[in-house]
């Protein structure tokens, strides 16, 4: 029971992590202002996403595999992006 609990905890943690990833990025596309900042506070986000991804992918299940790489390739869009507009 507690690898299962572990399990869907690290899945939660992964899907917050992506979600404030996404939602940085949302707004520095919106808001030109402290770019430098919202650029730091992004790629920090980011990071942490991907840390609280790989941490999952080690105990999830099928279903939550096929999410957690969606998330890492949504990830891999951004920090394209971000690197297009520098």
């Amino acid at each position: 029971m507690p690898y299962n609990k572990n399990k869907q905890q690290a899945f939660e943690a992964a899907q917050q992590g992506a979600t404030e990833a996404f939602d940085a990025y949302e707004a520095i596309v919106k808001d030109d202002a402290d770019y430098g900042h919202q650029l730091k506070h992004l790629t920090q986000e980011v990071n942490e996403a991907y840390q609280q991804i790989n941490n999952a992918l080690e105990t999830a299940s099928e279903t939550q595999r096929e999410r957690l790489e969606q998330y890492q390739r949504d990830l891999q869009q951004i920090v394209e992006d971000v690197n297009q507009k520098q």
